[in-house]
């Protein structure tokens, strides 16, 4: 065996090194693995549950089948299009190692826009994935309250209001103003927003699925500024309290606009109310009005008493009008109070990660900062520097619910992976004690 010839140190470091070889990074096959393995069996079942559903119907007709596979037909649809997209990545992984020089430029112009899409494409199989909110497709009410702040809060109330009722009017949806009052015998302030002392206004937003729309916007409403009664510039901090109650306008099983008394008269439903346990009273509005206000008893209260939810409304002249709102009212705040009492219960039987990122109605959830012309929304951390857009219900406040709604959806999709993880720990403990 010949031995290699002695070189000393310096010579060898003098050597010539050899070139690194350029390898070209492709993109992964895997494009999408961030979709969780739970959540992928959990589709790719569900597709299978679809396809025999459909394989059914074409034999024979069920309604109750034809309903279910609808129910999957949008995660069925979601995962179609996502495996869609892995194959074509593996087949521009393919092209991009072809010897044409110009083919392999397209394939890889081709990849980085496919694998953004792939991305895409799986949040929204995650969202499919997600339980929808059983009032979704309802109309809705949006009560507008104030807050902490004094005088202020309640100027702030108005502002907020009227931004919702605008917003609205932009978007197209029709509304109802349920009930608008205001504190007795203090003075609206005369400027370029005009505000009134708000004591209490409940806007009806008619349109389907406005629940699912506005449901983000439950919360407190945090304002900075400087009250135009404030004479040494200070600034104050005051909040608005929103809340957003399914309407029974729509019932809340059949989703039909019709049927407004099935879920009104059905003991079984969320929105049932047993006109025995209501107390009714008659009084006469009160506030500015005229002789017809001091004479006439239109005013209506109704307070249930199991619960101590208690509903007044005096807007209209007519008493007639003012108890079917006032009913309508009472079923939507009791409905809502049934629907949390059933989520807590759910919530108390996950495992207690579950619960801890939980945001309750009273959690702040906006900042509105007059000085700074900027609005931050906390839970999707999103900040929008035009503050007059937003409160004149534009495109800006159109961001912000939109970035709340996303939110919402990344919260959904944690939380229905952590209950998964939390039911295939609790099965692999069960089995092993069986082993045992």
């Amino acid at each position: 065996m010949l031995k290699a010839q002695w070189m000393c140190r310096r010579c060898i470091k003098a050597l010539p090194k050899p070139r690194s070889r350029q390898f070209l990074r492709l993109a992964s096959t895997d494009a999408g693995t961030n979709l969780p393995p739970v959540l992928l069996q959990r589709a790719r079942s569900i597709a299978v549950e679809h396809d025999e559903l459909a394989t059914a119907l074409a034999n024979e007709y069920d309604p109750k089948t034809a309903k279910r596979m609808g129910e999957l037909s949008r995660v069925a649809k979601a995962l179609k299009e996502w495996e869609a997209a892995r194959s074509s990545i593996s087949e521009l992984n393919t092209l991009v190692q072809s010897q044409d020089a110009e083919l392999r430029q397209l394939a890889k112009d081709e990849l980085s826009a496919t694998n953004a899409k792939v991305d895409t494409l799986a949040t929204a199989l995650s969202a499919s994935l997600t339980p929808r909110d059983p009032f979704a497709d309802m109309p809705c009410l949006l009560e507008v309250r104030p807050g902490p702040g004094g005088m202020e809060g309640r100027y702030f109330a108005d502002a907020v209001f009227r931004m919702y009722r605008q917003y609205c009017s932009r978007q197209g949806m029709r509304i109802n103003v349920v009930k608008y009052e205001t504190v007795d015998g203090a003075n609206s302030l005369i400027g370029a927003t005009s505000e009134s002392p708000l004591q209490e206004a409940v806007l009806e937003i008619l349109s389907e699925g406005a629940y699912e729309r506005f449901r983000g916007e439950a919360g407190m409403h945090r304002v900075q500024r400087v009250p135009m009664t404030e004479a040494s510039g200070r600034t104050h901090t005051s909040a608005v309290a929103v809340w957003v109650l399914p309407s029974t306008t729509v019932d809340s099983e059949s989703g039909d606009p019709d049927n407004v008394a099935k879920g009104a008269s059905d003991p079984s439903s969320l929105f049932y109310v047993d006109p025995r346990e209501v107390r009714e009273e008659k009084t006469r509005a009160r506030g500015a009005g005229g002789q017809h206000v001091n004479k006439t008893e239109s005013a209506i209260r109704l307070t249930h008493e199991p619960t101590g939810i208690t509903v007044s409304m005096q807007d209209s002249r007519s008493q007639h009008r003012n108890r079917e709102a006032a009913w309508t009212l009472l079923r939507a705040r009791l409905g809502q109070r049934r629907a949390e009492e059933r989520e807590e219960q759910a919530w108390a039987l996950r495992n207690s990660v579950l619960s801890k990122d939980k945001i309750t109605r009273g959690s702040k959830i906006r900042t509105y900062n007059y000085s700074q012309d900027r609005c931050s929304d906390h839970r999707s951390g999103l900040d929008v520097h035009n503050l007059p857009d937003v409160l004149e219900g534009g495109e800006t406040l159109d961001k912000l619910m939109e970035s709340t709604k996303q939110w919402l959806v990344k919260k959904a999709i944690e939380n229905l992976i952590a209950a998964d993880e939390a039911d295939a720990a609790a099965a692999a403990k069960e089995s092993k004690k069986k082993k045992r």
